[in-house]
């Protein structure tokens, strides 16, 4: 997730600036990751619906993650 800001997210959590709630968030968004990969393969069986709604519980994971990267570069001028 959000591979240009890899040097970020590595600042956050060597920094012990990546909270709780963002550790969450990018474990989660990992996760279902796996999980549509693997449903996309036909390995886990999910309806049309059920992997849409992993998408978007993904995105809106990544678009909270983004969120907080992009303050946490800005308050640490990086």
């Amino acid at each position: 997730m959000l591979h240009e800001y890899r040097d970020v997210i590595t600042h956050m959590k060597e920094n012990n600036a990546a909270n709780a709630h963002f550790l969450k968030i990018f474990d989660r968004h990992n996760a279902l990751d796996d999980q549509i990969t693997e449903a996309e393969k036909g390995t886990i069986p999910l309806t049309d619906l059920e992997l849409e709604k992993l998408k978007k519980e993904k995105l809106l994971l990544k678009d909270e993650a983004y969120a907080m990267i992009i303050e946490y570069k800005k308050e640490h001028d990086l």
